[in-house]
């Protein structure tokens, strides 16, 4: 038998008991990614029509590289020797009518076989239009005078067939004997591909009135079938790669998950509940310890129950303050324990606020984000899994490039094989629709596990017909649960919701919650009465500017969130203006970064302690426009601040709305769905302060330069949110200007949710649809986050900055990219991203001529200490983009 490859010998590297001066042989290959899918597929998983699953992911396992067997491959392998035409050495193509045929001579169903099909076709690629691309493979046109491409890639098949006759017989029979278990045979292929085979795989995908590929012809399940075989083919393959020739033997500990304890969350909460007093009858804040231990046990009692029940969708409704995250983590690990399963997957809409979570859990569990136990996935995270023992194709040509041996620790931990991932919606959603092909591979991860959407009506009004569907792959094709937990349930799961049933709520009744956590009372600004009307004349920024500094004469403080960076950036120039005895604290920390040379040097209490001892009053801006390590500290010196009872002014965009742990008297939200004004209310009287706090909404004005006012620029650019909120607030409000919270948070959230659905019918009636016809080239278009240009930027505040700044400069001129990568990712907390609405516009042309970081990167890098760039950046506000171009001489 001829050597035949799958992966090379490395030059240098001499491995005698591989036989192969350390390549991988082609069948060893193919033997170890079957045996991998042992370990990454369930024995009891199942097909739709209740085949086994793991016996026909192996199936594909044995056929998916079969050719690499022809010496067209073997040539360009071994000795870069390109063939005549380059797809006589691709080697999917082949593969995957392998794929159908073995699986067809094992005797599984049609759709399976062409489940397989896409799988083999695609493993170094992503899915395509399945009924498209299946009949454009397979059909077979009569009295062309010239080959269209299939029919070319048709008569490369056939040359490799032949080629491996002449060449490689024995081993394809060795291939075809494991991949069909004796069922079937190389010869029997031979013939088929000669014979009717083609004729077989495009009859699964056409009907006989049109002769043309129909999705009709694909059961609504075809989708997942093909993610789930998919998605463990590549998970196997890739990581039999990243461990080619390391002499480890594949075992089942290499994907195992180390799951955190319940036991040990209970000794946790057990702690905390013993330093306070918890009394129904006492004072608000002991009344709050009694109901959120409440809360917690009911959760679990009724989590239980919903387990042994059957599981699916459930809900968890519960107030800022009560305890979402312990409690959603507890219902988890209960489901998890009863169900059997081995993992949960966090998700949550925003990076910002996914290491509070993973901080939390790390203390709880004394671990960190490198084990078998928690991950961090995100993309500013560093995502590996390191064993302490081991510390330290959308063309057929990219599958041919693709064998490349990775970093397994990365690979594993981005396939979510821990027992707790901390992750995004985006990440969990879009592998799930239209995944790109690294991203396919976290997908076997999902089965039985368990899955916590945080604050589900954060998801893109576009997506909320698109979610529920994916939601039912999860539950139906992965025997996944899922647990939607927010204070505000944008009603995807319920009654009226297509393709999941009727959620379960976790929670006995959360009103009682509610009614025990009432903290606030709401006000509506006369402005916000104007907008209903249709009047002119929202809120000015003098005005607005006027009540701020009034509420922090009276020795409050306050927060104003805004709806746009301009917008707060407005608001802020009217607070400060004029008023030199306001203390900035951006100013007095970039003070304190001068003097300690690191943002790690800097004590927010020491920081805090200075503006107290000034005796003035003070202002803070936030946005995106200060990078994400200047933010943290500020935001953890105004959150001391406001615990000593500091009158501070608080001017920020919508990043303070989720996950930041700091309470105001006063809060002020520009005019936004209700979903967002009740999370802003969540950091008004946080711990019961005082009575009660005052959160005020009102309409802001047109800052200079716009067009439009915040709100309506923000939110009324698809369907209009604007006139739904603000109506709704305007029919639960009882008599004058206030509301009780209750009535916001609880009677206002349901009916403006219900309008919503009702008379905005939100969501795409077409995404789902794409999930039904199998469309992974229209899924795999679809994005969670709104594409823009964006330009990013790498602000170099302290000589740390600049120190790690110019070692990426020299470590780029070395080609040593794994330093140059390493140094980035310590600077992404450094680094801001400016969108660019037009390419030719002044703002894009400043930011382009900002030099990069290094000669192999678009990232800008901007140092404000020096003189030709200190206009763009401002400590209070942070970066931005100079009113005048005459710096541009300078650049």
């Amino acid at each position: 038998m001829p050597t035949r490859y799958s992966h090379p010998p490395e030059d240098g590297h001499d491995d005698p008991s591989s036989g192969s001066n350390g390549g991988v042989l082609l069948f060893d290959h193919l033997e170890d990614v079957a045996k991998r899918t042992g370990h990454v597929v369930p024995d009891d998983a199942r097909t739709p029509e209740g085949e086994p699953l793991q016996d026909v992911v192996e199936t594909l396992a044995y056929v998916h590289d079969f050719g690499k067997a022809t010496t067209f491959f073997q040539d360009y392998l071994l000795e870069s020797v390109e063939p005549d035409r380059k797809m006589y050495r691709y080697h999917a193509p082949l593969g995957s009518f392998a794929a159908f045929y073995a699986l067809e001579a094992k005797g599984y169903d049609a759709e399976t076989c062409l489940a397989g099909f896409v799988a083999v076709a695609k493993h170094h690629g992503s899915i395509p239009d399945v009924a498209s691309y299946v009949f454009d493979r397979s059909h077979r046109r009569e009295n062309v005078s010239e080959q269209t491409q299939t029919e070319q890639s048709q008569t490369a098949i056939r040359l490799q067939i032949k080629d491996i006759l002449d060449h490689a017989p024995d081993l394809a029979s060795e291939v075809f004997e494991a991949a069909t278990d004796g069922h079937g045979s190389w010869s029997e292929f031979c013939e088929r591909y000669a014979g009717n085979l083609l004729d077989d795989i495009e009859s699964t995908v056409t009907t006989t009135e049109t002769g043309s590929f129909d999705y009709e012809s694909l059961s609504e399940s075809c989708y997942a079938l093909v993610l789930e075989c998919w998605g463990s083919l590549v998970l196997a393959d890739k990581t039999s790669a990243a461990q080619a020739g390391s002499g480890d033997d594949v075992s089942e500990a290499t994907y195992a998950a180390d799951s955190p304890s319940l036991s040990q969350l209970d000794e946790h909460v057990a702690e905390i509940e013993a330093g306070v007093t918890a009394d129904p009858n006492g004072t608000r804040s002991e009344q709050l310890n009694h109901y959120r231990s409440r809360a917690r046990r009911r959760v679990l009692e009724n989590a239980a129950s919903f387990a042994e029940n059957g599981g699916g969708v459930a809900t968890l409704t519960l107030p800022t303050g009560m305890g979402k995250t312990l409690s959603g983590l507890s219902a988890a690990m209960e489901i998890r324990d009863r169900t059997g399963g081995d993992r949960i997957v966090y998700a949550l809409p925003f990076t910002s606020i996914i290491d509070q979570v993973v901080d939390e859990i790390e203390e709880i569990y004394d671990a960190d984000t490198a084990g078998r136990l928690l991950t961090a996935h995100h993309h500013l995270s560093e995502t590996t899994i390191r064993d302490e023992e081991h510390s330290g194709e959308d063309s057929d040509q990219e599958a041919d490039d693709a064998d490349q041996n990775d970093d397994v620790a990365g690979m594993l931990a981005e396939s979510w094989r821990a027992g707790l991932t901390v992750t995004t919606f985006v990440q969990l959603f879009e592998s799930l629709a239209g995944p790109a092909n690294t991203q396919s591979m976290k997908l076997p991860a999902l089965r039985d596990s368990v899955v916590i959407l945080d604050e589900p009506q954060s998801l893109p009004l576009d997506w909320w017909k698109l979610v529920p569907r994916l939601v039912a792959v999860l539950t139906e094709r992965y025997d996944a649960t899922v647990i939607a937990m927010t204070a505000t349930q944008p009603q995807l799961f319920d009654e009226t919701t297509p393709f999941v049933e009727d959620a379960t709520e976790l929670v006995d009744d959360p009103d009682v919650y509610f009614k025990t956590t009432e903290r606030v009372t709401y006000e509506l600004d006369s402005s916000t009465e104007r907008y209903i009307d249709e009047q002119t004349g929202p809120k000015s920024y003098e005005g607005a500017a006027a009540e701020l500094l009034e509420a922090i004469a009276d020795g409050e403080s306050a927060l104003a969130i805004c709806n746009t960076i301009d917008s707060a950036q407005t608001l802020t120039e009217h607070v400060t203006g004029g008023h030199s005895e306001l203390v900035d604290i951006g100013e007095t920390y970039a003070g304190e970064l001068e003097r300690c040379s690191s943002v790690d040097n800097v004590d927010p209490r020491v920081l805090a302690n200075r503006i107290m001892d000034s005796g003035e009053n003070s202002v803070l801006h936030l946005s995106t426009r200060l990078r994400p390590v200047d933010r943290l500290t500020l935001i953890e010196t105004a959150k001391i601040l406001t615990e000593h009872g500091h009158p501070l002014v608080t001017v920020s965009t919508q990043l303070v709305e989720a996950g930041v742990d700091i309470s105001f008297d006063r809060v002020y939200r520009d005019l936004a769905p209700i979903d967002s004004i009740v999370q802003a209310a969540g950091r008004c009287n946080r711990s019961f302060e005082r009575e009660s706090g005052i959160v005020t909404v009102w309409w802001l004005d047109v800052p200079e330069e716009q067009q439009k006012t915040p709100a309506e620029a923000v939110y009324n650019r698809g369907p209009s949110l604007l006139p739904v909120a603000a109506e709704t607030l305007a029919e639960v409000r009882v008599a004058g200007s206030t509301l009780p919270e209750t009535a916001v948070a609880r009677t206002a959230v349901k009916r403006y949710y219900e309008r919503l659905h009702q008379e905005k019918n939100v969501g795409k009636d077409a995404y789902p649809t794409y999930v039904d016809d199998a469309r992974g080239d229209k899924l795999e278009a679809l994005s969670l986050i709104e594409q823009r240009r964006a330009i990013d930027v790498v602000i170099s505040r302290t000589d740390e900055d600049r120190e790690l700044i110019e070692e990426a400069k020299a470590a780029s001129k070395r080609y040593d990219f794994e330093t140059v990568d390493s140094l980035m990712d310590k600077l992404r907390t450094k680094q801001i991203s400016v969108p660019i609405y037009q390419s030719d516009s002044r703002e894009a042309r400043e930011l382009s001529d900002l030099p990069p970081v290094h000669s192999e990167t678009e990232i800008r890098c901007l140092d404000p200490s020096k003189s030709q760039f200190e206009n763009f950046f401002d400590p209070t506000t942070g970066f931005v983009v100079p009113d005048n171009t005459v710096e541009r001489r300078f650049l």
